[in-house]
Formats: C-alpha cells, sequence, structure tokens
C-alpha cells in the first residue's frame, strides 16, 4: 500500500529514552485524525490517508511479549487468532479508540467492578486502570510498594505476579501475570506494568494488555468498532 502525500510531523524536541531505541524512527500514530496536531494544516493520519485503498478499512494489531509483533492493514488474518472476536462500539468524540471495559479479576478471585472509560493505545507501554483496582492487585504481590523516585509500583523481581481478567462485551481476556513484570528498575527491584491512572481520566490499555490478545481496529462498518480475540 502507499500513502499519497503523506504529511510527516517533524519534533523538535525527544525525550533521550526514545532516542536510544535505536531500531525506532517516530510515531506512526493510529488514533482518529481529529487530534492530529500537524500545524499549520491539519491532515490526517497514515490510516486515514490509506484506507480506502485497502480491502477492508480496518487495522490489526498482533503484538507479542518478549517478541516481535506484527500489525496488519487490510485484512485480519484468521490463523493468528483463536474462537471468536468479540467487538464492542468505539466512541471517538476525543479521538481514541474509546470504549467501555466491563469487571475484572485478579487471579483465580471473583469478577468484580466495572472498569468503564477506557482507550486502547499501541504507543502506550503499560496499562493504566483506577487506582482502587491497582491497589487491590498489588496487595496480591508479596514486597509491592509504592516507589516515588520510580513514579508507580515496584516489588522484588522474583515476586509471583497473579493474572488480571477483564471482561469487554460479551468475552473475558487474561493478561498473564509475568507480562505485568514491566522492567527492571534497580538492584532486585521491578517496575509494574499495572499502574494508576490518576490525572489521566480514563483508562488505557497499553501493550501489557495488546500483548495478550489479538486486535482489530475496525472502520469498516457504519460506526466504528473495536474487537478483540484469543491468540492461537
Amino acid at each position: 500500500m502507499t500513502a499519497t502525500s503523506q504529511a510527516v510531523e517533524a519534533a523538535t524536541s525527544v525525550s533521550s529514552e526514545f532516542t536510544a531505541d535505536t531500531a525506532n524512527d517516530g510515531l506512526l500514530g493510529l488514533a482518529f485524525s481529529s487530534i492530529n496536531t500537524v500545524r499549520p494544516t491539519a491532515q490526517t493520519t497514515f490510516f486515514d490517508t490509506v484506507k480506502s485503498t485497502l480491502a477492508e478499512e480496518l487495522f490489526t494489531a498482533n503484538l507479542k511479549h518478549d517478541a516481535a509483533g506484527t500489525y496488519g492493514f487490510g485484512y485480519i488474518d484468521s490463523s493468528a487468532y483463536s474462537g471468536a472476536i468479540t467487538y464492542v462500539p468505539v466512541n471517538t468524540a476525543n479521538g481514541f479508540w474509546e470504549f467501555t471495559a466491563g469487571g475484572y479479576a485478579i487471579g483465580d478471585g471473583a469478577t468484580s467492578g466495572s472498569l468503564g472509560n477506557s482507550i486502547a493505545d499501541t504507543g502506550t507501554s503499560l496499562f493504566y486502570l483506577p487506582s482502587a483496582t491497582v491497589t487491590a492487585y498489588y496487595k496480591q504481590v508479596s514486597g509491592a510498594t509504592v516507589s516515588n523516585s520510580q513514579g508507580g509500583y515496584v516489588f522484588p523481581c522474583s515476586a509471583t505476579l497473579p493474572d488480571f481478567s477483564v471482561t469487554i462485551g460479551s468475552a473475558t481476556y487474561v493478561v498473564p501475570g509475568s507480562y505485568i513484570n514491566y522492567a527492571p528498575v534497580s538492584g532486585t527491584q521491578c517496575f509494574g506494568g499495572i499502574q494508576a491512572n490518576t490525572g489521566i481520566g480514563f483508562n488505557i490499555f497499553g501493550d501489557i494488555f495488546l500483548k495478550s490478545v489479538f486486535a482489530v481496529f475496525d472502520e469498516s462498518q457504519s460506526s466504528p468498532r473495536i474487537g478483540f480475540a484469543k491468540k492461537s
């Protein structure tokens, strides 16, 4: 596929963490064009530029834990998932792939609460959830504490983390506890892949969650929808 006359925005300030990743050339941007920040004239995103040329106006994300993932544009790879894809409506008012998430469970515990307003964002590494949910999760992790210097929950790298399950639509998806051990930060301490969404205003289902599912970002219908399925 070819994006004809695609605008590319040049960054004037870039974090050292971003430039340290030599395999990274920039951000593609797969949210909706309404929040594109190109100036002085607003531009369409890459996907909005090419979608009319695709067999189907959709893209998929098949991210993986500790391995290279893939994106697909215009088609759904049936070999990448098992069972059915469960779709839920998307609210585009804020320019994100925004949907309503249902209840959650920690480990083998009972499903409780409703996570509510959420976005799926491949450009966010972590899984941001309500503070009460995050507190309940780390109560199940021996030695977990909030680190002001690290900006979130840390725990001994040797700790066993429980799975985290979330219901979306009629299906429930499980994020394995091993995925939630994001990265070592100092000595024997590791940083949690689930953190509080304080000040954000919604949950962010970032890569910690997306690596556990096959995701479909679909604009082929009369209104956008997002679908998730279990990986094959």
